[in-house]
């Protein structure tokens, strides 16, 4: 399976009209939350109306798998507190989005919302727990808030992650966690846009202005994941352990090379 992970577009058209572009070439894309930008001239409204019509065509080239994030909460439920609630609805029918629990091949993706309360917190962690029934060979959660104390929630100063996730990633052990949030974890001394937390990898590409967003590319059967960035490339090996620092990637892979893989709808 080969993954893009973006997070934090904020609302940049040149940054989502590339992904649009690369989509066909993964067999999923995910998109960690902060799709609006609340600092944006635009209403927030009509963000919401345009990213919409991003996720629709993206969902036309390949498998596409988001969260919510801080910049998306658009409304407050009944409990008051702040959800994205455009991410929802008849609008979004089958957007794989805020909890829900999906399986390809050998890999379950859980799908958390941004929590602003301890309603949707406990939800959370009943989400983790339910998955964590049928996990599968590989689990992955995509979680906008990085866990706190990780170069990936860095932001120079201080951590910015989540101590929440931090404390379920102890206890359950998923595989890999896909965040974003800090923009600056990898560009800062003593961040990183990986980490790993006992067994679990996590990651959290940054964020950048202009085309191409900074990402992170991955392949588990290649078992590499490779950063790119306008402050450089990097790759680790996910069969191995992490090593600091982290290794420059020199070249691009064959494996990102091969122009003969099947399209998208004839993908196991």
């Amino acid at each position: 399976m080969r993954m893009l992970v973006v997070a934090d577009l904020h609302y940049s058209l040149p940054q989502f009209d590339w992904v649009l572009d690369v989509a066909p070439d993964f067999d999923v894309v995910v998109m960690a939350g902060d799709h609006l930008d609340l600092g944006s001239i635009v209403d927030g409204r009509a963000q919401s109306i345009v990213v919409r019509k991003y996720f629709e065509r993206l969902r036309e080239k390949t498998r596409l798998l988001i969260c919510s994030g801080n910049h998306d909460l658009d409304t407050k439920n009944e409990s008051g507190e702040k959800v994205a609630r455009w991410l929802t609805g008849p609008l979004n029918e089958g957007l794989l989005s805020d909890g829900d629990t999906f399986q390809l091949d050998e890999t379950v993706f859980t799908i958390c919302p941004w929590w602003d309360g301890a309603l949707t917190r406990q939800a959370i962690g009943a989400q983790i727990a339910a998955a964590a029934a049928a996990r599968g060979k590989y689990w992955v959660w995509i979680h906008h808030a990085p866990p706190d104390k990780s170069p990936v929630s860095w932001g120079g100063a201080r951590s910015y992650g989540d101590a929440e996730l931090r404390g379920w990633i102890e206890e359950f052990k998923p595989d890999m966690v896909l965040s974003g949030h800090v923009h600056q974890s990898p560009f800062v001394s003593q961040g990183s846009w990986v980490d790993r937390i006992g067994e679990t990898w996590v990651f959290n590409a940054g964020h950048q202005y202009g085309a191409p967003p900074a990402h992170i590319i991955m392949d588990t059967v290649a078992g590499e994941a490779l950063w790119f960035s306008a402050a450089g490339n990097q790759f680790v090996r996910l069969g191995e352990p992490l090593e600091r620092p982290v290794a420059p990637l020199a070249g691009i892979p064959d494996w990102l090379k091969a122009a003969d893989r099947p399209p998208v709808q004839d993908r196991a």
